[in-house]
């Protein structure tokens, strides 16, 4: 049974100075939820957004675990740009909760969305924050595969990476070559979990990648 009874959708504007389009699914105010998980879509220039049919995959599994579920539309103008907004949004919502031990933050992020997804931080001890990249590229970009080191390299940090072994943008074996080459990253100290999904194409259109996609994260989180 999904736990959500509210859906709101409006502007929000953050600190970074924009205003953006939000869409937040919120648990039942009685199960006192302390878990967050914000989805990021893919690139918008090519047509992505906070709707895009993985990303409703992944809230419901979300929902059905009492986490609040923020989805929004990127401004898509940039990676430095993005990636601020993200936090922003991010400890605005975390502002609004007066407690904050034992809370959960998954930043999760598909596609492009999962480039910037790695650009939100570690948080504090007292927030377990667990990022899940479905992957489209492989983090050769500058920025990205700095941010990725740091989490790879913080002893507080929880990272799942899904990837299809299908995928049409990067082949099975390259993922692999390049999983590899993370786990012999120098100074590695986060929990990292990779499972490649057999027969997922990158857009996990058909119904059985998305439910092994399903049971991938659901196996992985609380």
């Amino acid at each position: 049974m999904v736990h959500s009874v509210q859906i709101s959708e409006d502007s929000r504007s953050v600190s970074t100075g924009v205003t953006l389009q939000v869409n937040i699914c919120y648990p039942r105010p009685k199960l006192d939820s302390k878990k967050l998980a914000i989805l990021l879509h893919p690139w918008s220039w090519l047509g992505g957004n906070m709707h895009e049919p993985t990303l409703e995959v992944l809230t419901r599994l979300l929902q059905d675990k009492n986490y609040y579920v923020i989805r929004y539309n990127s401004r898509g103008v940039g990676k430095s740009t993005e990636g601020e907004d993200l936090k922003a949004l991010v400890q605005e919502f975390l502002s609004e909760i007066p407690e904050i031990d034992s809370l959960t933050v998954i930043p999760a992020g598909y596609s492009h969305g999962s480039l910037i997804a790695s650009l939100h931080p570690v948080l504090n001890p007292k927030v377990k924050t667990s990022h899940i990249l479905l992957l489209l590229t492989m983090f050769h970009t500058g920025i990205y595969s700095l941010a990725l080191r740091d989490i790879l390299c913080n002893p507080d940090a929880r990272l799942l990476l899904i990837y299809g072994d299908k995928d049409e943008f990067t082949s099975k074996s390259k993922y692999e070559e390049w999983v590899d080459t993370l786990r012999r990253t120098d100074g590695l100290k986060a929990k990292l979990n990779v499972i490649p999904v057999m027969d997922a194409s990158h857009f996990w259109q058909s119904d059985g990648a998305r439910t092994a996609l399903q049971q991938a994260i659901d196996s992985r989180i609380s």
